[in-house]
């Protein structure tokens, strides 16, 4: 399957000479974890992303989109998204600018992990359990702990979100970055309550034993990045879209 196929075809973009707090607010108001950068023909400069805009905290600058600006690879309508999805993981990004071409870097549109998940065929999902491509050492955090170290560790480590545990590692909710925009908790200078206060308490989970494809089926229902694994009621893993997504392609 190619990118045309799958890709968004009016994108949200910044200007490389607009102010650095339009890019922080439309990544706010968008959900989105990076935009496309563009000069005044169009072209794309390259990405602009959440670590580095959010961490912006004065509500007035001068600053300019330019000197945030990441690059990234060219992904051309006629790339195939299995290609794409592992240069995706390769660089770390869950979104790419698709342009006209890599000699007309017009921007086209945008392709994310999460356009290419959505497009799985899943009868080529391989037969294998979740435990043989979950990630098993996972960052979590207590009920107790102030939503301020969460945003901060999604800022620095660039994950989405992470589950929340009592002290015996039973998962009682997940934190997502969304939770803690939505509350107002991510600006500095704010009183930052418990995680307890915002964390969503309702869990989707699978088990080691689990297969990929029953994993890839409930992120799809549910349309979740990702899942906690549990044993016995214990978080043992996670297991995310990436992961998945690797295990189709690879």
């Amino acid at each position: 399957m190619k990118v045309q196929s799958i890709m968004s075809k009016n994108p949200v973009f910044v200007k490389d000479e607009e102010f650095i707090t339009r890019a922080r607010q439309l990544i706010r108001d968008s959900h989105f974890r990076s935009l496309p950068v563009i000069d005044d023909a169009r072209k794309v400069t390259g990405m602009i992303t959440e670590e580095g805009v959010l961490k912006i905290t004065s509500t007035k600058s001068n600053v300019t989109v330019r000197g945030f600006v990441r690059e990234c690879p060219i992904v051309t309508p006629l790339c195939d998204i299995r290609d794409v999805a592992m240069t995706m993981a390769n660089v770390k990004m869950g979104g790419l600018p698709v342009v006209r071409s890599s000699q007309d870097r017009e921007l086209l549109g945008m392709v994310s992990m999460v356009d290419i998940f959505k497009n799985i065929d899943l009868n080529k999902v391989p037969n294998k359990e979740v435990k043989e491509i979950m990630t098993s050492k996972v960052k979590a955090f207590s009920p107790k702990d102030p939503v301020s170290k969460i945003w901060a560790n999604i800022l620095e480590l660039g994950y989405s979100g992470f589950p929340v545990i009592k002290s015996n590692r039973e998962i009682v909710g997940v934190i997502t970055r969304q939770d803690i925009i939505r509350a107002g908790c991510a600006r500095s200078g704010k009183e930052s309550p418990p995680v307890e206060k915002i964390m969503s308490t309702h869990v989707y989970s699978v088990t080691p034993e689990s297969t990929i494809k029953e994993a890839a089926l409930m992120m799809m229902k549910h349309d979740i990045g990702r899942l906690p694994v549990e044993k016995n009621g214990k978080l043992v893993g996670i297991v995310d879209r990436y992961d998945l997504t690797e295990s189709v392609i690879r």
